[in-house]
């Protein structure tokens, strides 16, 4: 789950992380009660939506007057955004942040993830702050350091000045630096992220350090442990049929392509993905309905799939827990009360897949059969193509 960059602020505060003062506004009244609150002589007018990359896009501005911040208020509060993360459709700005303005000497790169490799967190660090990190990793990856951090005892001291040394960072920075970053990995395991980036890491001209941005991603499954950070989720910043698989408990990411997948299993459903591709034809969404599928949860899924406008759907079943007849069933049956109206596509396998079948034929729908992955794979991306 992400969280808009003042909501990630407010969250890094708790754990004593130095951030400027700001004010959240979503109409024009709160943007001038905001300028007043902070008093100036310069403001930051921030927009505020998932993607990063905004200011690029216009969505972050200098204003050096009460007058400019409402003017800057004006032309944010429900444009169209488009940076390089939302792609060409852009979102819709519906909150903005005023920020007090920041004495900013320079500007480093933070970072923190989950490295699968290492089986813990890694801090990355780089003096190419305010660029993204996928750009400097591919044109200057010298100028990235990286920290493993032990998860038995966190980030180390000698780790962060041993960081500092490779970066050519004075000591005094590092060693508030370092204050920094324990208190970002606290932040981090006590939040359950799954990442951290403050980009741009502020540098005064005192060696101070200040976190400019904030974006923290959480891990959802760990969600019920923090009904705190769960408030913070923003719908309308999300895909609207990722939020209406999520409350059906359906693992469903939305793609670009015209062929609507229907699988049980999350590695069966990568590698539908991948024969689809194989074959020439383009997944529509990556869809996992779980081995415990009802009725009503297929045809919540076929909705879902109906909504994305696809030129047909391949539904790949391998019955192990869930029951092919148990599918078959929820097919004919999201079938007639959807009235599908694109070719479907359909392959069953494993548990009781003799009845699974037979109550497909007897359906008297226009389904048609594969007798295996490959099979409906092809079948499927001819039915897309005519």
């Amino acid at each position: 789950m992400n969280i808009h960059e003042h909501q990630a602020k407010a969250l890094l505060k708790q754990f004593a992380i130095p951030v400027p003062e700001g004010r959240v506004a979503f109409n024009i009244e709160e943007a001038r009660a905001a300028a007043d609150a902070l008093g100036g002589p310069i403001w930051v007018v921030k927009a505020q939506i998932h993607a990063g990359g905004r200011g690029k896009g216009g969505g972050v501005k200098l204003a050096k007057s009460k007058a400019e911040v409402e003017t800057l208020a004006k032309q944010m509060l429900g444009m169209n955004l488009v940076t390089k993360q939302t792609g060409p459709e852009g979102k819709t700005v519906n909150r903005i942040y005023i920020e007090e303005g920041v004495d900013i000497a320079r500007e480093l790169y933070l970072g923190m993830v989950v490295d699968r490799a290492t089986g813990g967190v890694t801090v990355m660090l780089s003096t190419e702050g305010g660029t993204e990190i996928e750009e400097v990793a591919a044109d200057n990856p010298e100028a990235i350091v990286k920290i493993h951090v032990p998860t038995s005892v966190g980030v180390q001291p000698f780790q962060v000045r041993n960081a500092g040394a490779k970066l050519g960072l004075s000591t005094k920075l590092v060693r508030n630096l370092g204050k920094m970053i324990d208190g970002l990995y606290k932040a981090f395991v006590a939040l359950d992220c799954s990442l951290l980036e403050i980009n741009p890491l502020v540098v005064t001209s005192a060696d101070q350090v200040i976190a400019l941005d904030a974006k923290l991603n959480f891990d959802s499954n760990a969600l019920y442990r923090h009904p705190n950070v769960a408030e913070l989720r923003d719908l309308t910043e999300e895909e609207p049929s990722e939020v209406a698989a999520s409350k059906h408990d359906l693992s469903y990411i939305k793609l670009d392509g015209t062929i609507g997948c229907l699988v049980n299993g999350a590695g069966l459903a990568m590698a539908t993905m991948d024969i689809l591709k194989f074959f020439g034809g383009e997944p529509a969404n990556f869809l996992d309905v779980g081995g415990s599928a009802t009725v009503e949860k297929v045809t919540e899924a076929f909705r879902i799939l109906m909504g994305d406008k696809v030129e047909a759907i391949f539904v790949n079943i391998f019955g192990g827990i869930m029951k092919c007849d148990t599918i078959a069933s929820g097919l004919v049956e999201a079938a007639r009360t959807l009235h599908l109206d694109v070719p479907l596509v359909v392959r069953l396998e494993g548990t009781n897949v003799d009845l699974g079948k037979q109550i497909l034929r007897e359906s008297g729908l226009a389904i048609i059969s594969a007798d295996s992955m490959a099979d409906g794979a092809e079948k499927a991306v001819a039915a897309a193509k005519a």
